[in-house]
């Protein structure tokens, strides 16, 4: 199977990564206008077990490193193959709040909050469970990165302080799904072998690992994304005939975007063979930044605000920026 060697080539895929897990929910935007959340959220979740599927019988079957994927999956033991399914359930839930809350608050806020608090939990979670890196430089990115994000929230309240649109559902949301996104790694990372090169007994190499994860999230989304359906946060209640009712470019589009994240999290869960699970998925969740960026500069989320408001929201970055750079410094 594919394995990498070096820290660098660690880094630059936690770096492509992070450009995937921010900028896949664009794709909720080009969709139809009718379009609702909910129904694209199925072809999604489909895209990630498309592409888990075939980056484990290709890349993660070939080569000289590792075990293939059907020969690992039969000598796994049946505990970390459920450890990898829950890790799936786990981000579902967290990321079906996390799309709920993008629709009701947007994207400069949602992903900042929510991504920025998985960040900070996920950080701790997956040092304590393998504590690689210099300890002070990693939570110093992670306090930096939390001081952006309540610079973030409180540049979303000024701009739309005294307006119909100021949602505090979609910050509330965003803090759960926050909360839940901060444990999901652990349980993909713990069911994983140590050397990926030469993988222990029992143990998932980091492709068997991505199927059942997206194996758990796919069989988790018929409930909690049903019941999203049949009591939306916002809007009418949907049935599973207006799934069908969308376009090939609807269905098209729903797709792409769980490709475009799991090629982030697959690379991520890569890398963190040799960069470890704290960095590996701390760098990876700079995905905000990038989010942040298309809602501030594309999506002009922040068309109303005042230069104070626009000073903030550039000083969250600078911060997120330099958290992320000492992140990358921890490694021991």
């Amino acid at each position: 199977m594919f394995v990498i060697h070096s820290y660098s080539t660690a880094i630059l895929l936690c770096i492509i990564t992070m450009f995937c897990w921010g900028s896949w929910a664009n794709t909720t935007k080009l969709s139809s206008p009718g379009w609702r959340f909910e129904l694209f959220y199925w072809d999604y979740a489909f895209g990630i077990l498309i592409l888990s599927l075939i980056m484990a019988f290709t890349i993660g079957s070939s080569g000289a490193s590792g075990r293939a994927f059907l020969e690992d999956m039969k000598q796994a033991d049946n505990a970390n193959l459920i450890s990898a399914f829950i890790g799936g359930i786990v981000f579902n839930l967290a990321n079906i709040l996390l799309v709920s809350a993008i629709a009701l608050a947007g994207m400069s806020v949602a992903f900042p909050v929510g991504i920025g608090i998985a960040l900070i939990l996920g950080v701790i979670v997956n040092y304590l469970g393998n504590p690689q890196g210099n300890a002070t430089l990693l939570f110093g990115g992670v306090s930096l990165i939390a001081v952006a994000i309540l610079l973030n929230a409180n540049a979303y309240r000024q701009v739309n302080k005294g307006t119909a649109s100021f949602s505090v559902k979609g910050l509330v949301i965003a803090i759960i799904a926050g909360v839940l996104m901060g444990f999901f790694y652990k349980y993909v990372a713990v069911s994983m072998v140590a050397d990926f090169d030469v993988p222990e007994a029992g143990k998932l190499t980091p492709y068997t690992a991505l199927v059942f994860f997206a194996v758990g999230l796919v069989a988790s989304n018929f409930l909690f994304n049903g019941l999203l359906m049949r009591f939306p946060f916002s809007g009418t209640k949907l049935s599973i005939g207006d799934y069908f009712k969308g376009s090939a470019k609807d269905h098209l589009v729903g797709i792409l975007g769980g490709i475009i994240w799991h090629i982030g999290m697959s690379f991520n869960i890569i890398a963190s063979g040799k960069a470890g699970p704290a960095i590996s998925y701390g760098l990876g969740q700079g995905a905000t930044v990038i989010a942040a960026i298309w809602g501030i500069f594309i999506w002009k989320e922040f068309s109303n605000a005042s230069k104070k408001t626009y000073r903030n929201l550039y000083l969250m970055l600078l911060l997120y920026i330099i958290g992320i750079g000492l992140i990358i410094m921890a490694k021991n």
